[in-house]
Formats: structure tokens, sequence, C-alpha cells
């Protein structure tokens, strides 16, 4: 490293000023969904994206499915009773606000996208015919046949589309540079937002963000429990740049988090362990309906809800008895039974009954247009398997009439995890919001993957277009206000410190990353205990004391790597102090105490919110259900968007 020449000139010294009415922090599907939407309120707005907001963000490679599209002409379900379920499948522990958000307004945003280039049906008849496919409109249904609530679409042509947009709208875009932390009025924690900075991450300018309002649209945490160095393309499902950034500089700036305890077991990302996703191995959606087989041939059973075996394909995308409907596999209703794998009876029980390992993906005995639809279209569309699973194994020369997949693990699943290696993985924390999609800090709104509970693709784009509506609005009735000059020269201070340090016994940013997720596993793993919560505090503050200043970058690019790195030590901080602050044992947070045999009931349901003020931890607690009537405060706020 220490020969090779940068080839970007170095701006270490050089500082820049932009002001925005908006700013938006984040060029992923939800920031530019913002972008777009306060632009078009007539607001100056300016998109920081670390990557390149052609393609970046955990959906820029595409999706194959948009989920809660409650409002589309072939939908036999209502917004209100779409995310009723989502929070009773989850026994209240959801973002009632956001979920309603997406399910009102999602369909709304699939045909802006499509106002924009993307393509949403199946405009060509290439599945002219199926079951899955309304013959009127062209839309092509998932997983529920029945109730027509997500729709399949070509997620690949989404985010050029959205670019194109952004440029016509002349919204200044930024890209490739990393924002490293939150300005606030008179520098105060808990204060006003009132821009942000940032580093370019190939020269390494500086730059001070002014807005009105701003934008936290930036993805959720990652590689928190899980690293590997060797095999950092496979730490996790998500954009390995995707790590939480705006998580932390939330909580160094006092913004409110819940949910920030919750942790379920690893998915797609086991270090080095895992597999790519969706190369067989996962039934939840992209794959759903494909059939199950042993290594001698023999089908597995295919199940409902209920536990009741499937005889035909066709019923696998109809709910059971006395279900409403359905998402994926019913996912809205509890199954009634226990279950190892989506769509199959317990995994202990095929072994009793003679079936043997391993069990592969069959898609050669589906119909033809089923077949089609999961591998010419599903696979492909989603983000990470166009290159990766479906022009690779084509080139290798696997196909689906023919050939089946060998699955992972102990069937459907992508690997086997170990119970330490745990994840943010499914509507996990985030930033507290209103039903403005606001903050506790004035001025700063939140969208997609910084919100709490957050979810999938179109979750993302409707939240994203509605917290634009409302801090344009902001924006348009507050004035900029001055930068504290103090806070900036701390920030520098702490952005740059890493590159004056002494290569020689310095430490690298992937040292450090290991190192935190080593004491994640060990101090915060599937069990917890009060001691063994405060030992992992006591490690972590022993890193940000004695081992970040030893840190050292060559270059802008390592120099960003390490400042993720710092964000990902203040987020496991984050979490360890959340886990410290529940006190019971939560099913739907797979959370177990060993130092406790306190179940939640019902009643006793309670989000905790925490808070830094003034470097203090501060806590309370709210209603799972807060937010109080969907349908009546969603319209209050949003009057003249629906007489649109």
């Amino acid at each position: 490293m220490q020969n090779f020449t940068w080839p970007y000139p170095l701006a270490y010294d050089q500082e820049e000023t932009v002001r925005a009415d908006v700013l938006v922090l984040g060029g992923g599907i939800a920031g530019c969904m913002a972008a777009i939407a306060a632009a078009r309120k007539g607001q100056k707005v300016v998109l920081v994206e670390k990557g390149a907001t052609k393609m970046s963000g955990a959906g820029g490679s595409g999706c194959d499915h948009w989920e809660s599209a409650a409002t589309n002409p072939c939908s036999k379900v209502t917004p209100e009773q779409l995310t009723q379920a989502m929070l009773d499948d989850n026994e209240g522990y959801n973002n009632g606000i956001s979920h309603y958000i997406e399910c009102r307004e999602g369909y709304d945003r699939l045909l802006d996208i499509e106002k924009m280039g993307g393509k949403i049906r199946d405009t060509h008849d290439e599945f002219k015919g199926a079951a899955f496919r309304d013959e009127e409109t062209k839309l092509m249904f998932a997983y529920d046949y029945r109730s027509k609530i997500t729709l399949r679409v070509w997620g690949t042509t989404f985010k050029p589309a959205m670019y194109r947009e952004l440029k016509k709208l002349g919204v200044k875009i930024i890209d490739r540079v990393m924002v490293t932390s939150l300005l606030t009025e008179n520098g105060k924690q808990g204060g006003r937002c009132i821009g942000a900075t940032g580093i370019h991450t190939r020269t390494g300018k500086f730059y001070i963000f002014q807005g009105k309002a701003s934008i936290m649209c930036m993805s959720r945490p990652a590689r928190i429990w899980l690293f590997s160095s060797a095999h950092t393309g496979l730490c996790e499902f998500r954009p390995t740049q995707c790590i939480g950034d705006g998580h932390a500089m939330g909580w160094r700036a006092g913004a409110e988090f819940t949910m920030m305890e919750k942790s379920v077991g690893a998915e797609f990302s086991a270090a080095g362990r895992s597999y790519p996703p969706y190369g067989a191995g996962n039934n939840h959606n992209t794959w759903y309906g494909a059939s199950l087989i042993d290594s001698t041939g023999k089908e597995v059973p295919y199940v409902n809800r209920d536990g009741e075996v499937l005889k035909t394909v066709d019923e696998r995308f109809l709910p059971a008895k006395n279900q409403q409907f359905f998402l994926k596999g019913g996912s809205v209703d509890y199954p009634k039974y226990e279950i190892d794998g989506p769509e199959t009876i317990p995994f202990s029980q095929l072994l009793k009954e003679g079936y043997k390992l391993p069990f592969y993906a069959d898609l050669s005995n589906l119909p033809e247009m089923e077949r089609k639809v999961i591998w010419g279209m599903m696979v492909g569309e989603e983000g990470k398997t166009k290159v990766p699973i479906y022009e690779n194994y084509k080139k290798a020369g696997f196909d689906p009439e023919k050939h089946v997949l060998q699955c992972y693990g102990t069937g459907w699943t992508s690997a086997s995890f170990l119970s330490q290696e745990r994840q943010l993985f499914g509507l996990p924390g985030g930033f507290l919001n209103d039903w403005k999609l606001s903050t506790n800090l004035k001025g700063l709104y939140v969208a997609g993957d910084a919100l709490y509970a957050s979810n999938c693709y179109g979750h993302a784009a409707a939240t994203g277009s509605y917290a634009g509506r409302h801090a344009a609005d902001f924006a348009s009735d507050n004035v900029f206000v001055e930068i504290d000059s103090n806070q900036i020269e701390g920030e520098k201070k702490r952005v740059y410190a890493p590159i004056h340090n002494d290569p020689e016994t310095a430490i690298g940013w992937k040292e450090l990353n290991e190192g935190i997720a080593k004491t994640m596993q060990n101090y915060c793993g599937e069990v917890k205990y009060d001691d063994l919560l405060k030992t992992g505090l006591l490690r972590l503050q022993e890193y940000e004391e004695k081992v970040v200043p030893q840190t050292f970058a060559y270059n802008p690019h390592e120099l960003v790597r390490l400042l993720e790195v710092f964000d990902i030590l203040t987020n496991a901080r984050l979490i360890l102090q959340a886990s410290l602050a529940r006190k019971t044992n939560s099913k739907p947070f797979c959370f177990q105490r060993g130092d406790s045999d306190q179940n939640e009931t019902e009643t006793d349901r309670k989000l905790i919110v925490l808070k830094q003020q003034d470097n203090k931890i501060v806590t309370r607690e709210l209603p799972v259900d807060f937010y109080g009537d969907l349908k009546a405060n969603y319209e209050k706020l949003n009057s003249e968007y629906i007489k649109s």
C-alpha cells in the first residue's frame, strides 16, 4: 500500500459549502423518491450519496416484487386491513405509521416509476394467460393469486428511471461523498438539525451541507455481529457500504431510536460460510412456489398455514381455509404448527419419514409459466441475482427444465448459523418517527431503512416520497440557521485523525471491524445477561478510547472504510444500551434473557425509546400503538395529497 499511487488529487485541506432548501442524505430508493417529491414541490434539493446514485443503495441493483400494493385495481385488500395484519403478525411491534403509508401510497409510487420509465407490467405479453397475470391491466402478482396485493416487477429498470427523473427536475446530485455527521443548532445535542458534513471518497475534500430541512435516507446497521476480512463480499446481503451511517450520526446528534435491541438469526450473511443469495435456499420470496426434492428425487410435501399437504401447484398460491390473505407463505397469519422451514413439514419429521439429504430446489416439475417467472424474472430482477445467479448459472449450463439446484443446510435455509450470530434483519430498529416522518430533532425527517421496523423496496419508495413532501413544507416555512464553527472544527478533527497517525503501529479498518463483531458475539449473543452486556460496553469503550486513536488510513478510500467502522462501533454501543434497557423476554424481538424468566404479556408490550442528552443515555417507554387511528391520522395531515 505504501508504494501505491493514489489516482485522484488529494484535497484534505479543501472545504466546500453547499446550501439547499431540502437536503437528502442517501441516494438509495428512499433518497431518490424523497428528492423527487421535494423538488416537485418547488424546493431546491441537494442529494448526497456515498456511491453513484444511478445504481447505488440496497435496491439499486433491482427487486423482483413490490409488496403491499393494496390500492392497485386488482387488490381485494384495503390498506387498513393489510397494515393491521402486518401489526398483528409482529404482535404490535411494527411501525404502524410507515407501513400504513406503504400500503396506502405504495401503488401510487409504482405508477410514478412507470411514468419515469420503469417497467411494472407485462407489456410484451410474455406471460399472457398465466394464473398470476391480470389480462386487462397486464399487472402480474406474486404469492397470493386471490388477494393480489404483491406485484411482480422489473426492478432492474427502476433506479435508472429515478436517476433520470432527478436530473430532469434539476436536483443537485453529489455522488461519492460520505456523510459523516449531522449539524445541529448551536452545535447542541438534540437541537434542530440544520445540515450535515461529509468527505469525498476519492479526494478527501470536506463538505459542509446546510439545509432548511434534512431527510435521513440511509441504510440499516450491518456487520455488527458478522464480519470476515477474507470474505467481505459475503458479509452482508445488502451492499457492503450500507452499514448504518445514518443511525450512528443520528445517535450522536441526539435523535431518538427504538427497537434497537431486536435481533434475529442471521440470513444470507454468515461471514464466509454463506452462499450467494437466492442461488437456491430461500423460498420466502424469490423462489416462492418452487418444489423441494430430496437426494433420491422424492418430492418434499408442500404445506399451507395449517399444515395441510397441498396436492397441486395452484394451491400453493391460494390462502388456506379461513385465511383471508397472505404475503409470502402465510406470513401475515402465524402458522398453526411449528415449522423449521417455510412450506414444508418440520425438518426433523422429514428425516424420520426417510427423506435424505441433500435437498434440491426443483423447477422442472412446475407449470411452464411458473418456472419461467421464477427463473426468468424473479431470479434476475431481484437485487444481487442478475449477474451472480441468473447470468453465471446460465453460463455454467444450468437449465431449469432439466436441472435442480442443491439447497444449503436443512432444506430451504441458506446456511446453518451459530446461536451467537445475530443480525438486524426483518423489521429492525431505527429512528423513531411521528406522522410526518419527522424525528425529535426539529427539521430532520426520516425514510426507508433508517426508520424503525423498515421493510422492502415499496416501503422505501413510499416513505421516501412522503418524507419529501413534508420536509418540503417545513423548508418553505423556515429559514437557514447559522452553523456553529466549533461543531465543524470538531468533526474535521475526528474525521481526519487517522491520516495523521503512524502507519508502522497502525490498526486497519478490517481488524477493528472483526474485533467489534467478536465482542458482540461474546457479550450480546442469543441469551442476554446484564453482566455480559455491561462488559461488552466496557470493551467497546476501550476500542473507542484506545484503538480508534491508533487507526491509520493511506488514502480517502481507506479513510471512508475506517469511518464506516467507527459508525459500526457507535451502533454496537447503541444496541447494547437498548438491550440493557429491556428487562423481559420477548418472542417477536428474538430477545431472551438468561437472568430473568419474566416474559412480556400482551398488556405490557412497550417500545423502549433511547436517545443521548448531554452524552447521557435517556430512555422512555411508548405504547406499541402510540400512532393511534391509522386512517384518521393519515388523512388529517395529507388532505392535499388525497385531493391530487
